[in-house]
């Protein structure tokens, strides 16, 4: 079994290839009475599509989303919302060369292992060109979460942090690298710059925020908040890690360092000292922010020369041709943000469906 859908009370089904001619989302569980028009899915697919500068891929798609179903006088309906995108700017030919050679970092090998059979042309469904889909799935989610704000943001690349003193949110729309420090953006550019002249790429790991998250949400075994956005996140075509809130640091911490005292607050509810489990307890939401860190590899498409095989076993070397981005992590920052919006919006649904 192949499994395509993620989710429990709200549930997506992405489906579509890299060089075919569309691919596109299935949203299914939506509540009904929602106003939802092709123009407010719109803004998020524009953040990630590609071609934006020199430093993503310079495929030309225009990423414009399609309600197919779903929807009736700009409302959902509570049925299927099925949303088609258009491929128009596949080059095939670029992958002739690899199409019987196995592309180290990617999914060739295995899924040539798997299925006896593969698309190599952009690397069919394992492409991060997947990621459209749910970008346009994510959309529709937020919708049932107007309560909650999503800001997601690439706090490193190739090894460079940002200055956590410096954090300006209003950075972010200004640069190209989703950066809330404007000094390391520019260190950035040069870096990325280099990378893509030597024929070789960088990772990046990207933060997310999510505020206005109740306490409840969640559950304390097997759909715990935290274990569900960590499973969504290892998803995403290039993730490696995630992180909820300290993440690997709370390891190199002291029990009194750790813990998030609580104190007195308005209505009863607590005033929290710090936020080192990431608005989250025993697997639900604390009413705390609700963060989480992505570790994204470098792009596995790459000029440089690797050794490899071929689907005969022959050593072969390997230099990926075609148009690909130097830092996948760049432009996975939207789809981290659609994916936190896709788990919050289905643990609303689900904390709803249990408790009133």
């Amino acid at each position: 079994m192949s499994w395509n859908t993620f989710g429990r009370a709200l549930r997506f089904t992405t489906w579509g290839e890299s060089h075919g001619p569309a691919l596109g989302a299935v949203l299914d569980g939506c509540p009904p009475g929602i106003t939802l028009r092709e123009a407010e899915i719109q803004p998020y697919m524009d953040a990630r599509k590609p071609g934006q500068s020199r430093f993503t891929t310079q495929r030309k798609e225009a990423d414009l989303v399609k309600i197919l179903s779903g929807v009736f006088e700009d409302t959902t309906t509570g049925t299927p919302i099925s949303m088609l995108i258009e491929n128009t700017d596949q080059r095939s030919k670029d992958y002739s060369e690899i199409a019987k050679s196995y592309r180290p970092g990617h999914a060739d090998y295995t899924y040539d292992a798997k299925y006896g059979i593969r698309d190599y042309r952009g690397g069919g469904r394992s492409s991060a060109r997947e990621t459209a889909a749910r970008v346009a799935a994510g959309a529709v989610a937020r919708l049932i979460i107007p309560e909650v704000k999503i800001t997601a943001y690439v706090c490193e690349l190739g090894g460079d942090r940002i200055d956590p003193e410096a954090i300006n949110l209003d950075d972010i729309d200004k640069n190209p690298f989703f950066c809330p420090d404007s000094w390391a953006a520019k260190r950035w550019e040069e870096r990325v710059d280099e990378a893509r002249k030597n024929g070789s790429s960088l990772g990046a790991v990207v933060e997310c925020v999510a505020e206005g998250v109740p306490a409840g949400w969640g559950a304390p075994v097997y759909a715990k908040l935290d274990s569900d956005l960590a499973a969504a996140m290892m998803t995403i075509n290039a993730t490696k890690g995630v992180e909820i809130g300290a993440g690997f640091e709370a390891a190199r911490l002291t029990g009194e360092q750790n813990a998030d005292a609580m104190s007195p607050g308005e209505d009863g509810k607590p005033v929290y000292a710090s936020n080192h489990a990431g608005g989250t307890a025993g697997g639900i939401s604390t009413g705390q922010p609700v963060v989480c860190r992505v570790a994204f590899k470098p792009t596995s498409s790459i000029l440089t020369p690797v050794d490899s095989i071929t689907s005969d076993g022959e050593a072969t070397q390997v230099r990926t041709k075609g148009r690909h981005d130097p830092c996948v992590g760049i432009r996975g920052t939207p789809v981290v943000e659609a994916m936190m919006a896709l788990v919050l919006a289905d643990h609303k649904l689900l904390h709803r469906a249990q408790m009133g």
